[in-house]
């Protein structure tokens, strides 16, 4: 029984590197270059992966140099299937291609030690990530209800729902967590001008 074709177009900024990557899977066993409206496969930087996903039928493998677990775990809830770093072998970059092409996800194992996995464990809904950046600015959780409209409960629930799934023991560890993994930027605490302090000439 013949191989069957794997189909796969290129869609990336870099000609040259668009080009070595044609080169690189052209005429290998199996694979096929193709219109991007008939492909099975679409590999693409971060930027176009994530304007396609959704919006073509191929299944969409992201070749980058950012290994980020705030990055990787925005393109997989984003719709990419695929997650190769720019570092690849030509061997890798041929096997990911079949394997999104046979409809199985990729992720690159040189992805640094607990990235992958932080990025499927770690999946702080919306709200959990607004209240660990509102941790991360240093305030307490009656601040935290009052910014965002909820009830102090709701944040206190939130909040625990955030150290499980960081496997942070307090909050202050949450924030290190968080800030080491890149789901969040860091930053001083806001300077507020005091009561009572001139409010200029």
């Amino acid at each position: 029984m013949p191989l069957r074709q794997i189909s796969f177009h290129i869609v990336h900024p870099e000609a040259v590197l668009a080009a070595g990557l044609h080169a690189l899977l052209d005429g290998q066993p199996g694979l096929r270059p193709a219109p991007l409206g008939e492909a099975d496969v679409l590999l693409t930087d971060y930027d176009h992966a994530l304007r396609h996903a959704g919006q073509v039928a191929a299944r969409i493998l992201l070749l980058t140099q950012r290994d980020s677990e705030c990055e990787l775990r925005r393109a997989l809830d984003g719709g990419v299937h695929g997650y190769l770093l720019q570092s690849c072998s030509a061997e890798e970059l041929r096997l990911a291609v079949r394997q999104l092409g046979r409809g199985q996800p990729y992720l690159s194992p040189a992805l640094r030690p607990g990235v992958a996995d932080g990025a499927r464990r770690a999946h702080l809904t919306g709200r959990e990530t607004d209240v660990l950046r509102l941790l991360a600015l240093g305030r307490c959780d009656k601040a935290i209800a009052r910014e965002l409209g909820i009830g102090l409960g709701t944040v206190k629930t939130h909040v625990k729902g955030v150290l499980s799934k960081l496997d942070a023991t307090a909050r202050t560890h949450a924030v290190v967590v968080a800030a080491q993994r890149g789901l969040i930027a860091v930053r001083p605490p806001d300077s507020r001008p005091q009561a009572g302090g001139s409010a200029g000439a």
